[in-house]
Parts: structure tokens; sequence; C-alpha cells
């Protein structure tokens, strides 16, 4: 029996809560799990939709998945593989939409808009980064938000690798301002340059040098 004969390729549609992120080997996106009225579902995501899916989105959003599924007659597996995700309404959920509303829909710069969303500090979680300080800066920045009582606005996410390891820690501010070689000791600098005065002449001047040489990216 050749493969295309042990192998059933159909459309699907799902909508559900979006779970979790399935990361493999510690920063490479492979796909997500959505929690439908049938139970859970793991859905590959298409090459595409790796690099435009924004890691900021919240557990619990209601998505809609288009793509296909591939039945193996001989496994009895099947296989779920996104082409398309979007913010999906329903009567359990209502939220914005993820990506920009397009003839045909497309899912090119996924974002999550929601007033009810965190800010989010990315951090590198990355051997190199973590051998330079990364733990201490987590911690720093967790006692910066409570110091400032910003828990409940502002989150700490681990990533994957930086593509700029030497230069470690890095991290990743709210307003895409990325930050190197950012020891505990400048936290509080930091948090004051992002939430509280941000005037660059009020950092130390160890800080400023590091913000002036990073800037910004998107």
């Amino acid at each position: 029996m050749s493969a295309s004969q042990t192998t059933e390729v159909s459309e699907f549609c799902l909508e559900g809560r979006f779970i979790n992120f399935v990361i493999k080997d510690g920063y490479k996106l492979k796909g997500l799990l959505l929690g439908t009225h049938e139970g859970e579902s793991y859905i590959k995501l298409a090459k595409h939709l790796r690099a435009a899916f924004d890691l900021r989105l919240p557990p619990g959003t209601w998505l809609q998945v288009v793509g296909y599924k591939e039945y193996d007659i001989k496994k009895d597996k099947v296989t779920l593989k996104a082409e398309r995700v979007m913010a999906a309404r329903s009567e359990m959920a209502r939220v914005e939409t993820i990506a920009p509303v397009q003839e045909p829909p497309s899912i090119d710069n996924v974002k999550v808009k929601s007033a009810k969303t965190k800010a989010t500090i990315l951090v590198c979680q990355k051997s190199d980064c973590m051998k330079r300080g990364g733990n201490a800066v987590c911690q720093a920045l967790e006692a910066a938000l409570s110091d400032r009582g910003l828990e409940d606005q502002v989150t700490i996410k681990g990533t994957g690798c930086m593509k700029n390891c030497k230069a470690g820690p890095n991290l990743v501010m709210p307003d895409k301002t990325r930050h190197s070689r950012i020891q505990a000791s400048l936290v509080p600098a930091l948090m004051n340059q992002h939430f509280g005065d941000k005037s660059l002449s009020a950092q130390p001047e160890n800080l400023r040098e590091v913000a002036i040489s990073n800037g910004k990216f998107c």
C-alpha cells in the first residue's frame, strides 16, 4: 500500500482556549496546545507561523485555528498542522484580533491586543546568559516589580537564545528595547528608566552606556 493510500488529508477548523506553546530544545517553537470541548489538542505550527507568533500570547486566549489534518491509517494517528491562527469570538470568550484583518485573513504578524494583557519583560534563559548572572537578574527584576507594586501589571518570561551570547545577560523590556550586559545591580535603574523616571540623564553612568549602545529592535 502506497503512502498516499495510508494517509488521509483533510481540512480542519478548531476553536478553543490557548493553553501553552510547545517548545523544543528550549527555544524552538514547534506548536501549541489548544483546549477544546473535546479535550486538549496538540497542533503543529507551519514554518511561516513559528517566526510570526508573539510568545507573550496569554493562556486562556480564545483562538480559531485552520489547517490540515493528516490521518495515518496504518498507525491510527491524527496530526493537526495549523496554516492560520486567528482570534475567535464565541459565547465562551471574547478577545480582540490577533492579526490585522486582511483578505484573505493572514497571520503574518501575530499580535495580541487586549486591555488585560500584562506588559512582559523577556529574559534569555540559555546557559551563556545564566552563567553571566541571568538568575540574579531575574530575581532582581522580581524584587523590583514587587517594590513598585507592578506584579499585576508586568510579568517576567524566560526565552530561548537571543543570539547575543557574549554580551549576556540579555533582556527585552515591554517597549522592545533590548539590553545586554545587564547585572542585578543595574536593575533598579533600568526599572526607573522604563517605569519611573524615563530621563536618560537620571540613570547611573554604566546603565546609560548600555542603553545607548543597545537601542531598539523589532
